[in-house]
């Protein structure tokens, strides 16, 4: 059995906007009111963002410029380098799509990191997503259960680390060993009492994680 592995979500975490504001604050106005739809519950998560990334109507080229745009957290580079160099495995877990987050990986020079999330591809100007519903880490509101990853990471590896910042990434947090929270995760997390590390990015993770002879 391994050692550690510290797991990130993708969106809001690594990135400091989702790649779904991005898309509907350039190309999808209509968006705004999905959104709404979405947060009412009248729309699973898996749908919106289905909806989302197919209005962008763009060549790819134009799509990877949007998507290498996106800001990132400065520290997280460097800190999947300590990870790795301090014997941890680094793995980005999202219920968004691995098309944008390969990219975002390529474009910073980031390798040996394992992207699990739905699968996306580019076609007729849009990204779509390919879902398999025979996974076992299916599921059918987010396209992946996070929380069935984690379990199954956890015959792999000896600890689990885990940081996210909302609500799907509660789910796998009760399954980590340790979890990191930022944002509205911190509020959901104490509502449910699950117990988490507080912080505000990936230079505190950083601290904690040397505080603990980690890095």
């Amino acid at each position: 059995m391994k050692k550690w592995a510290f797991v990130s979500d993708f969106d809001g975490t690594i990135s400091k906007e989702d790649f779904y504001w991005l898309v509907i604050k350039k190309y999808f106005e209509e968006g705004h009111d999905l959104f709404k739809k979405w947060k009412a519950e009248e729309l699973l998560d898996i749908e919106f963002l289905q909806t989302v990334f197919s209005s962008i109507h763009q060549e790819e080229a134009t799509i990877i410029e949007d998507i290498v745009s996106l800001q990132i957290d400065e520290a997280v580079p460097r800190f999947i380098r300590d990870v790795q160099r301090s014997g941890g495995d680094f793995y980005i877990l999202s219920a968004g799509t691995d098309y944008y987050i390969k990219h975002i990986l390529s474009h910073y020079g980031i390798e040996n990191v394992d992207v699990i999330s739905n699968k996306g591809y580019f076609h007729e100007k849009n990204i779509h997503l390919t879902l398999n519903e025979n996974d076992p880490t299916y599921s059918k509101r987010y396209g992946i259960d996070k929380a069935k990853v984690i379990q199954q990471m956890k015959n792999e590896y000896e600890t689990i680390y885990f940081f996210g910042d909302s609500e799907p990434d509660s789910h796998p947090a009760v399954n980590a060993d340790v979890t990191f929270a930022k944002a509205a995760l911190i509020s959901i997390l104490k509502e449910k009492e699950v117990p988490f590390v507080p912080v505000n990015d990936f230079n505190e993770v950083r601290e904690y994680l040397r505080l603990h002879n980690l890095l």
